[in-house]
């Protein structure tokens, strides 16, 4: 196999090339002829491993880019200390709700700004989270254990009301796995490349202002260019999203690539055409001849079953989705929150149809893409939840309709 490094991931990413083109493929013996449009730099590939945590992965690699763009130097932020602190979060909010709402390992975008803007950020080197005698993430025990007390204490067992103290054995509980941290954060320390921060400092050293950063959704039963609280399970924080007619969000996810932006993509991943193994995410317009073999529990369902299918292997058409079929896929519970990841350029095959770089979180082995994919406009026009974005990277006509300085 011949490596083509794209742009700056020229020691990072490899790709399946064609002799004597300037062209890639997503995989060998594929008839895929891709070639690069943009691309921007991105760190090394993450593996959340057995865990439900793709939107901490997937968010602090778009942080990371951010650092990137932004002059910061490359970093490798802790994800599991996000993951520690939005527990804590997610828990209040549950018992607050009466038992009646979301709690999980599952997660949103906005949870990332939602733990930094009160706790700040740490290194992987500092906090890796496998306080439990692993190497890689595996948290079904904790999670099982987490969900058993919540659902206990929403029962209010000591006559009706919460002792003082639950919090506490909550937290000794997400501690023991995950690492342990004081009761007040301002009291960690530590010490990176020979400077001591807490974590609160070593955020304000990163210069990430989370007031800069907006999710972008598209769907029509809410106002346009208005914000509203996306209502998918995992937004236990209740935060919102700006609303734009679906055009006009693709628009913003181009534009961006294009003046050197990324950022994080919540989708769907459940259609057929999903196959990081095969490099692609696509949504051909017969989707009869994708067909799977197995299954792959790895990931908590089947996008990693084995898809059979000439379309994984030579372009095929693929279908033009309306706003009013996104729409009915959302309302019917068809399109669901499955996935976060980390959108880091463009390319077009050679049939012209254009797909986003995906970089993924299931690790480097997963295909021949180092654990990257490749995503059809198509299958992202329909299967996008939302997006999360500097600011910036909008054009001043968006902002002006969105009411963003």
């Amino acid at each position: 196999m011949i490596k083509l490094g794209i742009t700056s991931v020229l020691v990072a990413a490899s790709m399946v090339t064609f002799a004597q083109e300037d062209t890639f493929s997503n995989k060998e013996g594929s008839e895929y002829k891709f070639t690069m449009i943009k691309d921007m730099e991105a760190t090394e590939v993450q593996n959340q491993g057995r865990t439900g945590t793709c939107w901490s992965f997937s968010s602090l690699s778009f942080f990371e880019s951010e650092l990137l763009r932004k002059g910061k130097g490359k970093h490798n932020l802790s994800e599991m200390f996000i993951v520690r602190n939005a527990y804590i979060g997610k828990a209040e909010n549950f018992l607050r709700m009466y038992g009646t709402f979301t709690f999980g390992p599952g997660g949103a975008f906005h949870d990332i700004p939602w733990v930094i803007e009160r706790f700040g950020i740490v290194p992987e080197s500092v906090y890796n989270g496998l306080h439990y005698g692993m190497d890689s993430h595996l948290h079904a025990e904790m999670e099982n254990i987490l969900s058993a007390m919540m659902k206990e204490l929403a029962k209010k067992p000591q006559k009706g009301t919460l002792t003082p103290v639950w919090k506490t054995a909550f937290t000794g509980v997400v501690d023991a796995y995950l690492g342990d941290l004081p009761d007040n954060i301002e009291d960690f320390k530590f010490t990176h490349e020979g400077k001591e921060y807490t974590p609160k400092s070593y955020a304000n050293e990163l210069g990430l202002n989370m007031d800069e950063y907006i999710s972008i959704t598209s769907y029509t039963h809410h106002p346009f260019y208005k914000p509203f609280v996306l209502e998918v399970q995992d937004n236990w924080a209740l935060k919102s999203c700006y609303n734009v007619p679906l055009d006009e969000l693709m628009g913003v996810m181009e534009d961006a690539i294009m003046n050197g932006y990324t950022f994080a993509w919540g989708a769907d991943v459940s259609e057929k055409g999903f196959s990081p193994a095969d490099g692609l995410c696509i949504l051909p317009e017969d989707e009869s001849t994708i067909q799977k073999r197995g299954k792959d529990a790895k990931y908590f369902n089947e996008v990693g079953a084995e898809k059979i299918s000439n379309a994984f292997v030579q372009p095929v058409k693929e279908r033009d989705v309306s706003q009013e079929e996104r729409q009915i896929a959302f309302d019917a519970q068809e399109t669901t929150d499955d996935h976060g990841m980390h959108i880091t350029g463009l390319i077009e095959d050679q049939v012209g149809t254009k797909y986003f770089i995906v970089k993924n979180s299931w690790g480097k082995d997963v295909n021949e893409a180092d654990g990257y994919f490749y995503a059809s406009f198509p299958y992202v026009k329909y299967k996008t939840m939302n997006i999360l974005i500097h600011k910036d990277a909008l054009t001043k006509e968006m902002k002006k309709k969105l009411g963003i300085k």
